[in-house]
């Protein structure tokens, strides 16, 4: 799934190709794509056509555009999906779901294989250019707002384990499976650890290594796997060659050379270093 870096690439995408463009109609293929905008296709489309994005802005893993009547058209990417920006009459994909055309030329497409992903037309919530949607969402560790002080007293307040909060969105947000893993790496703490055992400075390590991992991994377009996610013209993220743990199962850890193992966690996969990071007593690498 697309994690914090791979979303701010795509709306960095959005805000070059797609501001500032009126969106002259819009056409929903699989109405699954729209499936969390409650008043149905018909709807979602009426309220987009003549609408002028005025901003592109993210929370987390949501993404959303600014309207020039005040409303926000929201988007998850769920597993495989992709915001794409294409020439008008340039072939279809494969899994187009919903096609806004745009006062330039280009289109903006949502592709997504395994439907997952949705778009919405949604209003702000309590805070102002925010979906009411997602008002709940924390801030991510890039934000300007967020305040580390506060995640970290947050965090060790928690009777959880670690890697179960990172990936606590009302916590934090924008940290996903991929770079939970890489920042406890980079931390040493296995993700099994409880968080009320963490002391202060290893919980504002944990976050600093979460901010380093995610911004290295923005500088160089994301990560992708299985060419799912791409940026708004179709290009790969390239920091797949930097992980260090995810997805290297029985690769040497760059650390120590130990063979890196993979856990089931969450029905999903974890994978660690059984000598940098040690399981808590009572459990081991699966």
């Amino acid at each position: 799934m697309p994690e914090l870096p791979e979303v701010e690439v795509v709306r960095r995408g959005l805000a070059a190709h797609a501001v500032g463009r009126t969106v002259t109609g819009a056409q929903v293929l699989h109405p699954r794509a729209v499936r969390r905008h409650v008043p149905g296709p018909a709807d979602f489309a009426a309220r987009l056509e003549g609408r002028t994005p005025t901003a592109a802005l993210r929370r987390g893993k949501y993404m959303w555009l600014v309207l020039d009547d005040g409303s926000l058209l929201l988007a998850h990417l769920g597993m495989s999906g992709q915001l794409l920006v294409q020439p008008r009459g340039k072939p279809d994909e494969k899994h187009l779901r919903v096609r806004l055309p745009l006062s330039d030329g280009n289109e903006l497409r949502f592709v997504d294989q395994r439907t997952f992903g949705h778009l919405m037309v949604d209003v702000p919530g309590a805070r102002e250019d925010v979906p009411s949607s997602v008002d709940h969402i924390a801030l991510d560790p890039l934000d300007p707002a967020f305040v580390p002080e506060a995640f970290v007293r947050a965090l060790r307040a928690r009777d959880t384990e670690v890697k179960r909060a990172l990936l606590d969105q009302s916590l934090i947000s924008g940290v996903g499976n991929i770079y939970a893993d890489e920042a406890l790496w980079r931390a040493g703490l296995h993700g099994r650890r409880g968080t009320r055992g963490l002391s202060r400075a290893q919980a504002e390590a944990l976050l600093g290594h979460a901010r380093d991992v995610m911004t290295e991994a923005l500088e160089v377009g994301g990560t992708t796997f299985d060419g799912l996610y791409v940026n708004v013209n179709g290009e790969s993220g390239y920091f797949a060659r930097g992980l260090n743990t995810y997805g290297r199962e029985d690769r040497p850890c760059r650390r120590c050379d130990t063979p890196l193992v993979r856990e089931s966690f969450m029905n999903r996969s974890s994978f660690s270093c059984p000598s940098c990071q040690l399981p808590p007593r009572g459990t081991r690498a699966a």
